[in-house]
């Protein structure tokens, strides 16, 4: 009888219930991952069908706990990204040594809702978020200006603004593209939308829309920034009837005084700033360090992330996950902020030297992320060249920055321990 037992037992074996093998799945960020950046289209996959899952804050450099099931496991497969089974007694010691240690278990929630601000028929460079969210296989829906000003903000959790001058300057590139048919057809559209919506320029227009990105935001919105948008947003909020952009919108004389009458009360990040009235330069202010297309340009070097402590604050700390420290540089239209014109209460996330890359706050009920320049892995990206091939750079540390942010959202921190 006791022979007979134990072969039933043995038969039994392989249909127990999954608390006698893995329960969940490791998704590691550390260099063992094989796809990095299809690891977070998986974790949001998952969010999306109402699984649970979990951000190992510093815990192999940001690793993500999702449950053990077959079609998360397939769809791992489809993805091309590394997941390692853990059982149940292995799962408690990784949360032993969280416990013990600079790390934290952040509990996500649900997917959130993306919107990518561009025109309608972009002009021809690329975005670095939208490459991102599409090789990661994260949906997103486009908005601009009249989705903006008609209150379809609301719809969305978290908004992403690109190479957008809100100054209404067109980037200045009708220095050297005001011949161009793109150029023009940019400047007939949104001459197009200025009118509609009762605007007498595109200046105002670009500030009109400004304003409502603030409000969103201070209404619990998440806003992530990179390239021109992060310091033309600011010059549009904080000139609040300044007419900075007079030389470019009649060709009156610039305005030698604008710049001590900007009111940066109502910017996101940056204070004190000196504009650059002269429209024969190709430069907004000196917010950016490195002036890329003017004679004063710098040259790049690399940024430097700052490790946070994961338990008193993990919002910077989900903010830098990565399995690098240490990154390239890049430019962009604005590449990297002058820490002298950054506002008191700003979290400096990424530094070269004394240059700000990677900046975060909070203003309301809600947060904003700026990240200088225009494509991590196309340090010097030139109109009209090719979109990046992720698939060359699946471990990219520098597009890694802008995934974090794509979930931070999705994320339930713990109150901030004192």
């Amino acid at each position: 009888m006791r022979v007979l037992v134990l072969v039933l037992l043995t038969a039994l074996i392989p249909m127990l219930p999954s608390a006698l093998g893995a329960q969940h799945l490791l998704v590691p960020m550390d260099r063992e991952q094989a796809n990095h950046l299809r690891a977070y289209g998986l974790t949001y996959w998952a969010l999306e069908r109402g699984e649970e899952a979990e951000w190992l804050l510093n815990y192999r450099d940001g690793a993500f706990l999702l449950p053990d099931r077959e079609e998360v496991r397939r769809e791992a497969s489809v993805r091309g990204v590394s997941v390692v089974a853990k059982d149940a007694s292995e799962v408690a010691r990784i949360r032993s040594t969280i416990d013990r240690s600079n790390m934290e278990a952040v509990l996500l929630e649900s997917a959130p809702r993306i919107a990518i601000y561009t025109p309608p028929h972009t002009a021809p460079w690329d975005d670095a978020v939208t490459l991102a969210l599409t090789y990661a296989g994260i949906p997103y829906e486009t908005i601009w200006d009249p989705e903006v000003l008609s209150g379809e903000l609301g719809d969305f959790d978290w908004l992403h603004l690109h190479h957008e001058d809100f100054t209404g300057q067109y980037s200045k590139f009708f220095i050297t593209y005001a011949g161009a048919s793109w150029f023009q057809e940019e400047m007939r559209r949104n001459e197009e939308v200025a009118g509609r919506f009762g605007f007498p320029h595109v200046p105002a227009l670009k500030e009109a829309v400004a304003h409502e990105i603030r409000t969103y935001v201070e209404e619990g919105g998440f806003l992530f920034a990179m390239c021109s948008a992060t310091e033309t947003i600011d010059l549009a909020l904080a000139a609040d009837g300044v007419d900075i952009a007079a030389a470019f919108v009649n060709g009156l004389p610039p305005d030698p005084d604008a710049s001590e009458r900007m009111d940066w009360s109502r910017a996101f990040a940056f204070q004190g700033a000196r504009i650059q009235i002269a429209s024969s330069v190709n430069a907004f202010s000196d917010i950016d360090s490195h002036q890329v297309n003017t004679q004063w340009r710098q040259p790049l070097g690399y940024f430097t992330l700052f490790e946070f402590s994961a338990k008193i604050d993990p919002v910077a700390s989900m903010l830098v996950q990565n399995h690098e420290s240490v990154i390239p540089d890049f430019y962009g239209l604005t590449t990297a902020f002058d820490q002298a014109r950054i506002r008191p209460g700003v979290t400096i996330l990424a530094q070269e030297g004394d240059r700000a890359k990677y900046i975060h706050g909070s203003l309301g009920e809600g947060t904003w992320t700026f990240y200088g320049g225009h494509d991590p892995e196309d340090p010097e990206h030139q109109i009209g060249d090719a979109p990046t091939n992720l698939d060359l750079y699946p471990n990219s540390p520098g597009y890694r920055l802008i995934l974090n942010n794509v979930l931070f959202p999705a994320a339930k921190p713990q109150p901030q321990k004192t």
